[in-house]
């Protein structure tokens, strides 16, 4: 056993970390709870499971509640926030140092996901052109990051890296789409009051980083206390509010990796000079002295927005996204009539969006970029790649039935939107995985 393995324990929590780790953990798990929201949804426990998402949650204060919504609402507007957040975070740190920083490579997938947007809401709205079903003509627009990526990394190393890094960068623009479609289009009666007073604690924030402020407690209690809250009062959708709040997010460092390095080495070098207590496990005060100022140090060269993106990542991954799969995956598909499903086009027009929009709008955009010399193919991508990664993403699920809950108010068509969802995401991830695993053995035989 290793010296990280010695204690009972660690048999125990290694195995976690490691799959936590492993980049197809978090589709898996996501996968799961569809399965278990669609099998509860479809039980005799189906009643009790819809009742539990409708008890209601509030705050109390001098005889009055606030804030009084039920389970379900608290998870879409709540939980999902820190979704966004954490997107805003990927968002910014990409638009800083990642591949959204160079606009010539950006270009490439920026394309891709505008093709991505705009083909899936014609074909959507060509089936469903007047009435409340137009509502939805944003749901086929998402592309799902934790699936599509999942769906990549399963396939491992026969992509190479920069496809999963052209998918990756696609689905960060694509979610930024999906932001600024909630913000315009699925926002409802806004209160300008509250809607002031939430962009006045987000140009808190602002002044803070710009001051130097690197506390993430400060910026939790005016993005949560103020910005969160006072977007979520105003009509204006709370998940809005997190986007905007990790862009006042600090992502410089204090201290550069060269400075760093050395001092470092210094303190290092002092540790293991000192006189030791020999008592092990425990130290000198002059040794505790020495590893305080390490960490004092390394906080000084970790970029704040960095250290919330790997701190929160998993709990996203791993709590955020399965139980919003949970309170929204559940269709019960027992008492279904066919008629049901095919008395309004909405279901038709989501799954052909997904499939046919995403897939032909990615290909199609990125194609076009090309040929156009706009920008070229990343190393490794060619046209059957761009095929299978098209496919890939109309795996529109987590984005895509967010959008369904703001678009429609009538139970049937969220009904119908969440079966097209379902057809189309299936179907498309089979098609986009068979691609490109064929795509990885024609470049084996050469």
């Amino acid at each position: 056993m290793s010296h990280s393995q010695k204690y009972q324990i660690d048999r125990v929590v290694y195995p976690i970390q490691k799959f936590i780790q492993n980049e197809k953990a978090g589709g898996l798990v996501l996968g799961i709870s569809v399965i278990i929201a669609l099998l509860l949804a479809n039980s005799p426990w189906s009643d009790d499971y819809h009742h539990f998402l409708e008890h209601r949650f509030g705050f109390q204060f001098d005889g009055r509640t606030y804030l009084e919504y039920n389970l379900h609402h608290w998870i879409n507007d709540g939980l999902m926030a820190v979704f966004f957040f954490v997107v805003g975070l990927e968002l910014k740190r990409e638009i800083v140092a990642g591949e959204l920083s160079n606009p010539r490579k950006a270009l490439l997938p920026i394309a891709a996901a505008i093709g991505g947007m705009v083909v899936p809401a014609a074909i959507y709205l060509i089936f469903n052109p007047s009435g409340e079903v137009q509502n939805g003509w944003g749901i086929p627009m998402a592309t799902d990051i934790a699936f599509a990526l999942g769906v990549l990394y399963l396939l491992g190393k026969r992509v190479p890296l920069a496809l999963k890094v052209f998918l990756t960068a696609l689905a960060i623009v694509d979610d930024l789409g999906a932001v600024l479609v909630i913000a315009f289009f699925y926002t409802s009666d806004i209160s300008v009051l509250n809607l002031l007073i939430g962009l006045g604690f987000l140009l808190i924030m602002y002044l803070g980083n710009k001051a130097g402020i690197r506390s993430i407690l400060f910026y939790a209690i005016f993005g949560i206390g103020g910005v969160w809250t006072a977007f979520l009062l105003s009509g204006v959708h709370a998940t809005i509010a997190a986007v905007l709040a990790a862009f006042t997010i600090p992502a410089n460092v204090r201290l550069s990796e060269n400075d760093y390095i050395l001092t470092i080495k210094n303190y290092l070098t002092r540790f293991k000079e000192v006189d030791s207590n020999n008592k092990i496990p425990t130290l000198t005060n002059e040794q505790l002295h020495i590893l305080d100022k390490i960490k004092i140090n390394t906080d000084k060269a970790i970029p704040p927005l960095q250290l919330l993106e790997h701190s929160m990542h998993p709990m996203v991954t791993f709590i955020i996204l399965p139980i919003f799969a949970l309170a929204n995956a559940g269709v019960s598909v027992l008492d279904i009539d066919v008629k049901q499903i095919f008395n309004t086009n909405v279901a038709l027009g989501v799954a052909l969006g997904l499939l046919i929009g995403k897939t032909v709008g990615i290909f199609l955009f990125t194609w076009l970029c090309v040929k156009l010399r706009i920008a070229p193919f990343p190393q490794g991508m060619n046209l059957k790649s761009l095929l299978g990664l098209g496919l890939l993403g109309s795996i529109g699920f987590t984005m895509s039935l967010f959008v369904t809950q703001l678009a429609f108010s009538h139970e049937e068509y969220k009904m119908q939107a969440k079966l097209g969802i379902f057809a189309a995401s299936v179907i498309g991830g089979v098609l986009g995985y068979i691609v490109l695993k064929s795509q990885g053995k024609e470049k084996k035989k050469s």
